[in-house]
């Protein structure tokens, strides 16, 4: 999917809400633990009921790596769903790879060419050589860890080297790689007063922005200092949406929670002239 594609689908749905697809068998609706495959049924219900009101969804693969080789199925199941009957939106593996090139290369195989995902997050630390391998498949994106959303994110992240805060080199140096459009970066939503300076290294660039909802982040201060000319923004909710209910109604529960978020969206997208 080309950057092109999902501003046109943003604009349609007046929504740039994506739904994080983290199955916990634990926290899954009980009756649905009666299924062949929990996992593939739990996402199938909450993407049928909430299609219509995000512009991509984004399973973390550790919640299917950790069931074996039955949640590598059900993701494949999920994608392989999504491909076919809503190939307008944009599909994440939240897998955070990067490693050196050969095996990059091969991550990026995994995701781009066996499961047809349309981009990957990957982890920046290991450098060029680590990243340009997913950079080189055409149409897909690469979502590189800039400035995340956990407490965590202060021990590395936000700290001065050379006069320059390490996110902002990550940025700057990230623009110098091959097919760097491609790139798309993952800036979480508890950093809401990072975004203006993030905005003056990318003024352009999709963000993906985890954070809002169970973690706190605010909808508001994100798009007041992230929102970019092309709208240049994917926000996520994943338990906020998903775990709205544990009942029979689980799916409807989630869609009106996704609802309450796309007009939260669609309030500000209008406001900006989009």
């Amino acid at each position: 999917m080309t950057t092109d594609q999902l501003i046109i689908q943003i604009k349609r749905k007046q929504s740039f809400l994506c739904i994080g697809l983290d199955v916990d068998l634990n926290k899954i609706p009980q009756h649905l633990l009666k299924e062949e495959d929990p996992i593939f049924a739990f996402n199938k219900a909450i993407i049928d009921a909430t299609h219509d009101l995000c512009v991509a969804y984004k399973p973390n693969t550790a919640f299917y790596e950790a069931y074996g080789l039955k949640g590598w199925k059900a993701l494949e199941k999920t994608i392989k769903y999504l491909n076919e009957k809503h190939p307008e939106i944009f599909t994440i593996a939240d897998a955070k790879r990067g490693d050196i090139g050969n095996t990059s290369t091969m991550y990026a195989k995994a995701f781009f060419e066996d499961l047809s995902f349309d981009s990957v997050t990957v982890a920046p630390y290991m450098g060029k050589d680590s990243v340009e391998p997913f950079l080189a498949f055409e149409d897909k994106h690469t979502i590189l860890l800039t400035l995340t959303s956990n407490e965590g994110a202060y021990d590395f992240q936000t700290k001065t080297v050379d006069g320059k805060e390490l996110y902002k080199q990550v940025l700057e140096v990230s623009k110098t790689y091959n097919n760097s459009q491609n790139l798309m970066y993952v800036v979480g939503a508890t950093k809401a007063e990072y975004f203006e300076d993030i905005r003056k290294i990318i003024p352009e660039s999709f963000i993906l922005v985890p954070g809002v909802g169970a973690q706190g982040g605010n909808l508001q201060d994100v798009c007041k200092y992230g929102m970019s000319d092309n709208i240049g923004l994917l926000v996520n909710s994943s338990r906020g949406i998903i775990y709205a209910s544990q009942e029979q109604n689980f799916a409807e529960v989630a869609a009106i929670s996704a609802l309450k978020l796309q007009k939260e969206m669609q309030v500000i997208l209008r406001e900006r002239g989009f």
